[in-house]
This record gives C-alpha cells, structure tokens and sequence, in this order.
C-alpha cells in the first residue's frame, strides 16, 4: 500500500556556468561565460560574441572570415539595470542572456549548425574566452529526473545522501541540455551538483548532450542508459530516438565526463515505433527488466517493457499501446513483487489525464499513485526513507523568457506522505 503524498518543498539551482569549473573541462558544446559586458568564446578563427552596449544586446558569428550579426527586434533591449551578461554555448545554439535580479533573460539566440561543427572534440579543445567567469555550462532547471540505482533498483548512496541523475536544461529544447548527476539529502532536501555526463554515438563523430538517463551501479562499473535527444529534429527526414548503453569503471561522482556507447536496441516487434526513449533497468535475479517509451509518431507515446537474460538479449513482455501521452516508465519494487510506474500528461485521453497510473509486469494498470501532478509530464520517482517513500518529480515551469522558451523547464517538486492517510 502506497500513502497519499502532499508537496512539501520545491527546488530550482540555476547556475549558467557551474561553480569552480573551467573552459579545459569542457568535452562537449555545452559552455558558458559571464561578465559586466559584451563577451567572447573562441576557437580558432571562429568568434562568438555577446555584445553589450548599455542599451542592448545581440549576438555577432564569426565563422571562415565572415560576420553576421544576430538581434531580436522586440527583446534586444532589458527593461531594467543589467547586473550580468553571459554567453552561453549549448549543443549547436549560442545565445546571449542577461540578469537583472535573480532571473536570466535570453536576449539572443542563432542556430550555428550551418556555420560551425559545434561537437568536433578537436574545436573543443580550442575553445578560449578572456571573460571574468568561464567554464561548463550548468541549468536553467531540472527535468527527467530518476533515482540513481543498483541493479536491483535500491538507491546508490554517497555517504547518507542519494544520488539523482536529471536532464539539465539549456535555454532552448533538445539539444540544449545534457545528463547531470545530484546528490540529495533526504531529510532536508538540500541538493547538490555532482558532475555532467556527455556521449559518443556509436553511428556519428562527435561529442552529444543526450539525455532523459538512468545510471545504474553494477557491481564495479556504472551502466549509463540514456535517450538520443542530443540532436533530435522531427523536420529532419527519417527522424528517431533511441537508446545507447554506456559502460564504465570512470568515477562519475565527479567533474564532467564524455562516455562512448553502444546501442541498446529495445524490442518494439508488433508495435508500430518511430522511437524509443526514458530507459530504466532493473535486474531481477538472472533476468533484465527494461522499462521505456516507444513512439507509434512523434509525439504519440506509451510505456513498453522488455525483458531477458542479458541486455543485448531482449525481448518485447508488455506495451500499454491504448497510451498516447505516457512515459517515465519507472520500475519500483512493491511488497512482494515489482510494479512500473508512468505519468499520463495533459495530453492523454480525458479519463487518463495527469495522473500516475501502477501497472504490473504485464502493463495491467492496477492502481494510481495518489499524489498532486505538477505541469508538463512528471516522472514519479520513488525514493524509500526508512518505512516511508520520498516522491521525486518535476513541473513545467520556464527560466529564460520567451527566446528560451520551452525546455527551459523545470522546478524538482518533493512530496511526502499526508499525516495518516493511505491509498
């Protein structure tokens, strides 16, 4: 039996250049500075540049001896004191932002896929800026957010913290945001950064955010499962997700870290399956239990599991296919047995609407979570605190202004048990 949960506190680090980092840490097109100023990164002969001149702010490219220019005709200008600007690099998008209080505002923002190979190590490795604060790019928020686990599915700790792994969110969609790994106090729900995670493909050169992970401790190494969201483009003919494996004895507990995968092929025979995403593994006993996603179009979307002897031996056990709007598929053990849990967005059928369905191993719903649903489409993450459960998601809510727009999301929302009440 699973309580009732009510929210108890919310959560928000944003942080555009993450504390105590450096440009030479950076393996992947995800960087940032900072300043009173107009700012640069550059590599090689290629310039980026965030102009300031006290009344607005754009961006300028300078790519094999040619300069365009980048301003918004309506949110060049603040409408306050600028305290900062920054310049941040995300994936193949360079955007300029401003801070007057608290918030960052994006001013500016290009697409630089036709100009420059954002993800080639050897531009990387070149990339330089003189700006007062310079390093890795850190969040605008958190969202797909999952428990790191053992591979029975009992929480990783470090110490007498938890670990979370999330998707860091860049001012834009897809491929402004990357895999990030949390430490969490239960009690006081402080939390805490602990590294970021970028991947080589197996099927293209280069370096990728991807991102909606599970990092799972096997023994001595880590399993990193994650979704190729990194350059997702549903425009681009034959567009796809899917999932790659990541394997490593590297201490992930620290610092950024760039890791070569394989695919991780998820069965979708006798499904109609344009991706596959949101990995969660567990195994039980000799057998491998695999919750995902698969997409009959994009974005139409339910919860599937797979099972086997091994991870490269998997086979379709169950699809919840009468789902358009479902993912997050988390595997939880419950009492005796092992249940999957999901999250119904806005976007599904009136009756199965925002909402935390329980099914079974054979996708059978056999309950609901009974806890508030936040924004957008919140993964239910259950973290067990002694006889009771700390509930983990996240919302939709946005950081950056309109420029950014969505995928800037979002706040991790913390629920406990009501005082008395089961469900």
């Amino acid at each position: 039996m699973l309580p009732r949960f009510e929210v108890v506190a919310r959560r928000r680090p944003v942080d555009l250049v993450v504390p105590g980092s450096s440009l030479d840490e950076v393996v992947a097109p995800y960087a940032a500075v900072t300043g009173p100023g107009s700012l640069e990164l550059a590599s090689g002969s290629d310039r980026l540049v965030a102009r300031y001149d006290g009344d607005s702010v754009w961006l300028e490219v300078t790519t094999g001896g040619r300069t365009t220019e980048h301003r918004s005709r309506r949110l060049a200008r603040p409408d306050g004191p600028v305290r900062e600007v920054a310049l941040a690099l995300t994936g193949t998008h360079v955007t300029a932002l401003t801070r007057g209080g608290d918030a960052w505002t994006a001013r500016a923002k290009v697409d630089l896929r036709s100009r420059i190979d954002t993800r080639d190590e050897a531009w990387l490795g070149e990339l330089g800026s003189d700006a007062p604060r310079a390093g890795r790019f850190g969040q605008l928020g958190l969202r797909d957010v999952r428990l790191v686990s053992h591979t029975d599915g009992a929480p990783y700790r470090l110490g007498d913290r938890v670990l979370l792994s999330a998707t860091s969110a860049g001012p834009g969609f897809f491929d402004t945001a990357h895999t990030s790994v949390w430490s969490l106090d239960v009690d006081s729900l402080d939390l805490q950064h602990v590294s970021d995670l970028f991947f080589r493909r197996p099927d293209a050169p280069g370096a990728y955010g991807d991102h909606a992970t599970h990092v799972v401790r096997d023994g001595d190494r880590w399993l990193v499962a994650t979704s190729t969201w990194g350059d997702f483009d549903r425009r681009r003919p034959g567009a796809t997700v899917g999932v790659t494996l990541a394997e490593t004895s590297a201490d992930l507990l620290g610092g950024r870290h760039l890791l070569d995968t394989r695919p991780l092929v998820l069965p979708t025979e006798g499904l109609r399956s344009v991706g596959v995403w949101d990995p969660h593994l567990v195994r039980d006993g000799e057998e491998w239990l695999v919750g995902f996603v698969s997409a009959p179009a994009f974005f139409v979307f339910h919860p599937a599991l797979a099972s086997g002897p091994s991870l490269d031996a998997l086979t379709l056990r169950a699809a919840a296919a009468d789902r358009t709007a479902t993912e997050g598929t988390t595997l939880v053990r419950l009492g005796d047995g092992w249940r999957v849990l999901a999250s119904d967005g806005r976007d599904s059928r009136r009756r199965l609407r925002e909402r935390y369905p329980v099914f079974d191993l054979d996708l059978r719903e056999t309950g609901t979570l009974a806890a508030p649903y936040p924004t957008n489409i919140p993964w239910p993450t259950l973290v067990p605190v002694g006889d009771s459960w700390l509930l983990v998601a996240f919302d939709g809510t946005r950081h950056g202004g309109r420029i950014a727009g969505y995928g800037t999301h979002g706040d991790l929302v913390f629920m406990r048990p009501e005082a008395r009440t089961t469900v």
